[in-house]
């Protein structure tokens, strides 16, 4: 697989290998997920070939870098590019010692790392079969094997507590996001990994004072989604989704619960909260009918927050901008759109958009705080045609 036919399609995550010409442009398929699509004139793409780094004498093709990288690392993968920011451009140096720290940011040693390990996966990449059952509960007991090894023998693992963890898997449970929006199948397989390893951990430590341990966790759950799940291991009947959603929300409240709410964690993050809520209470039927009625009070809750803002009550203000976007989020669900993956997005393409105006000033020696609105809004305008 030749560099000329690799490319960098903007505002889409990884690579993307030319299969074939079509009538407007070519076809592509992704070295994440072999997916095919067709790219058109409107698309603003770049062949790896193409590609170059900036040092401080000269330009360097990107095959040479990936030429250094293949020969230090012995044909092998290069280092992770979510390595911390030092980390990394420690290793550039490594490859690259003379490039250009002012032009060069993090974000593209991050892509060209990626890039590499993505075109080295894809040279040993064939079709993986999958597992038998047998296969997997081997593999589940080998990592329990490790969990209670480490537990016993490693100064770090013995010293983790429930509290201890909390934060980390917090943290890991974000990286599996990120891996998903990104639709890095490789990495979602790790991060998988790296939750599953918490899960275990939690277990572990829950058996150590004979409170539960992996199997009780295991059949704990198992029993709950044969309970919630009448219309397969019962007689009930079900015609669609939204029956199995409001099936599931009475069942909790069979169960003790003395409110639909009592679900949703205390600590999510705020928009996550709201959206959680808001199904919560669909699923009893508190919702509206329509797309248009739940449009109709975003409009009406824009009108209370401009009210607000003329009178100049701060606090008011708040309350009614927190209503503003309480009815948005409300609105996504109605329109099947995640909020937090659509901000997620719109934060992504801000990122992008305003590194190139960064990289662009510098290219024309000057600082943005030299510059006027103007001035940047053209380099901006260029950003939005690349970063959609």
């Amino acid at each position: 697989m030749e560099l000329k036919d690799i490319v960098s399609i903007n505002g889409k995550p990884g690579l993307f290998e030319i299969k074939a010409q079509s009538k407007g442009g070519i076809i592509v398929e992704s070295l994440l997920d072999g997916k095919k699509m067709a790219v058109t004139a409107t698309h603003n793409i770049s062949a790896l070939n193409e590609i170059a780094i900036y040092t401080y004498e000269e330009e360097i093709p990107l095959r040479v870098i990936f030429k250094t990288i293949g020969e230090k690392e012995n044909g092998a993968a290069a280092i992770s590019p979510k390595e911390n920011d030092k980390v990394l451009i420690s290793y550039f140096r490594e490859i690259l010692p003379n490039f250009d720290e002012e032009r060069v940011y993090t974000s593209n040693i991050k892509k060209v790392l990626q890039w590499y390990n993505l075109k080295k996966a894809k040279k040993k990449r064939k079709k993986h079969n999958m597992n038998t059952r047998e296969q997997q509960l081997q593999a589940f007991g080998r990592l329990l094997d490790i969990m209670d090894e480490l537990r016993s023998k490693c100064p770090w693992d013995q010293k983790q507590t429930f509290q201890s963890l909390r934060h980390l898997t917090i943290e890991e449970t974000y990286e599996l996001g990120d891996a998903i929006l990104n639709n890095d199948l490789q990495e979602i397989k790790n991060e998988l990994g790296d939750v599953l390893l918490h899960i275990v951990f939690y277990a572990k430590i829950g058996s150590e004072t004979n409170d539960f341990d992996i199997a009780d966790v295991s059949n704990s759950i198992a029993e709950k989604l044969i309970h919630r799940h009448p219309h397969i291991y019962g007689d009930v009947v079900v015609k669609d989704e939204e029956e199995v959603k409001q099936n599931w929300e009475k069942l909790k409240l069979k169960e003790g619960k003395t409110s639909v709410l009592e679900g949703v964690p205390k600590g999510l993050p705020a928009m996550v909260k709201a959206n959680r809520i808001q199904d919560k209470v669909a699923g009893v039927g508190f919702d509206w009918e329509k797309p248009e009625q739940v449009w109709a009070k975003v409009q009406e809750e824009l009108n209370e927050l401009n009210a607000e803002i003329e009178r100049g009550n701060t606090d008011k203000i708040e309350a009614e901008f927190g209503d503003v976007l309480f009815s948005m989020i409300n609105y996504a669900r109605f329109i099947n759109v995640s909020p937090e993956n659509a901000l997620e997005r719109t934060n992504k393409k801000f990122i992008n958009r305003f590194q190139y105006l960064e990289t662009e000033a510098k290219k024309i020696g000057k600082s943005l705080h030299d510059m006027s609105l103007d001035e940047m809004d053209v380099f901006w305008n260029e950003a939005k045609k690349f970063y959609k």
